[in-house]
């Protein structure tokens, strides 16, 4: 009987990126190597070459995929809620939950996974970075909208706000990686709403 000859792809590719994102939550793209991923993953490096490239390449499809699934309620909030105040206070109330949920790594993977950077990988930190500007670009935007709504007063700085919340999810995602509950972070969001400018 003639033994077959290389490893097929029987992996469940959207499975295996799922742990991959688990792994780089975790760990950081520095913190995790081509062996920790490829016992996550189930699959030989060249099964995990052929089907995602290198690391970066599959840190890459990790980040696109995040911002789609586990990171996708900011701008779900931002496009639901037609009451701006309503959307930024569902956007930390619904991060207070996310960035705590034990069935996942704490905290952001998109404000945490660049941690430890060499100038080797300073293009994926520089990509994060660029991420969460955009973010706050997102939220100034909306801000703007706001006020000429008239659901800001007229001296409302919508840059400075937007940076302000920002912070208040960078925040929460370190707190969040740092052991504070749910409840913590929930009662933090909402005293961060107080912040609020009045109409």
């Amino acid at each position: 009987m003639t033994a077959k000859r290389g490893r097929p792809r029987s992996f469940d590719r959207e499975a295996a990126l799922v742990q991959a994102t688990m792994l780089f939550w975790r760990h950081g793209f520095e913190g995790t190597s081509i062996t920790d991923l490829t016992a996550a993953m189930g699959v030989s490096p060249p099964s995990l070459y052929a089907a995602f490239g290198d690391k970066r390449a599959l840190f890459a499809e990790v980040v696109e995929r995040y911002g789609e699934t586990f990171g996708a309620f900011m701008g779900t909030a931002l496009a639901e809620e037609k009451d701006t105040r309503a959307a930024f206070a569902r956007m930390l109330r619904e991060a207070a939950v996310h960035y705590t949920d034990p069935a996942h790594p704490a905290g952001c993977l998109i404000i945490s996974a660049a941690t430890n950077c060499t100038r080797q990988t300073a293009d994926i930190e520089g990509g994060l970075r660029e991420r969460r500007a955009a973010n706050v670009r997102v939220f100034e935007d909306r801000l703007t909208e706001a006020r000429s709504l008239g659901q800001l007063p007229e001296d409302a700085d919508p840059r400075a706000l937007a940076v302000y919340f920002g912070a208040v999810v960078q925040g929460l995602s370190q707190q969040a990686r740092d052991g504070a509950t749910e409840s913590e972070l929930t009662r933090a969001a909402e005293l961060a709403m107080a912040a609020w400018p009045e109409a």
